[in-house]
C-alpha cells in the first residue's frame, strides 16, 4: 500500500509542477519523481503478476491523474497527457519487464524502463504542450533512465535488508 500512495503522490506532484512551472521542469521532475515511479511500477509488476496486473495498473494509472484534475482543474490538459503517456508507457515497460523475468530485478527494472522512459519521454510533452519539443524529450528521457537507475539501486538495497531482516527473525 505503501508504494501505491508513494507513486500517486508522485504522479500528482510531478504534474502539479509541469502546471505551475511549464515544460522547464520536466526534466527536473523526470529525474526525481517519474525514476521513482518507473521503479516503484516494476516492484508492483512482481507484486501484482497473475493477479489482475494490467487492470491494476490502468486503475493506477487513472488514479494518479484523476488527482491531479481533481486538485486543480486548470492541470486538465497535463492530467490527460499524463494517463495517455503512462498507459502507453506501462505497456511498453510491462512488455520488456515480461521478457527479462529471469534476469535479476536491476536488469527487469531498468532495462523495462528504457522502454517505458522512450515511450512517455515522447508522448508526454508532446501532449501536455501541443508540439514536440527536442529539449524536453531529451532531457526528460536522460533524466528517467538516470534518476530510476539511483531510485533501483537505493529500492533494490532496501528490499535487500528487508529480506535479511526476515530471514534473521525466522531463524
Amino acid at each position: 500500500m505503501f508504494s501505491i500512495i508513494v507513486y500517486l503522490f508522485a504522479i500528482v506532484l510531478a504534474n502539479m509542477t509541469v502546471l505551475w512551472f511549464g515544460p522547464i521542469s520536466t526534466p527536473i521532475n523526470a529525474f526525481f519523481l517519474i525514476g521513482l515511479d518507473l521503479t516503484l511500477r516494476d516492484r508492483l509488476h512482481e507484486k501484482w503478476m497473475g493477479n489482475n496486473l494490467w487492470l491494476k495498473m490502468f486503475l493506477l494509472i487513472a488514479g494518479g491523474s484523476a488527482l491531479t484534475y481533481i486538485i486543480n482543474r486548470n492541470a486538465g490538459p497535463i492530467a490527460l497527457a499524463s494517463v495517455v503517456s503512462f498507459a502507453v508507457a506501462a505497456f511498453a515497460d510491462a512488455f520488456i519487464y515480461s521478457k527479462l523475468l529471469s534476469r535479476s530485478f536491476m536488469v527487469k527494472s531498468n532495462g523495462s524502463n528504457l522502454a517505458g522512459s522512450l515511450m512517455d519521454s515522447f508522448l508526454f510533452p508532446t501532449l501536455a504542450f501541443g508540439h514536440i519539443m527536442p529539449w524536453v524529450i531529451m532531457g526528460q528521457f536522460t533524466a528517467k533512465i538516470g534518476g530510476g537507475f539511483i531510485w533501483s539501486l537505493l529500492l533494490n538495497k532496501h528490499k535487500g535488508s528487508k529480506e535479511l531482516a526476515e530471514e534473521k527473525s525466522s531463524n
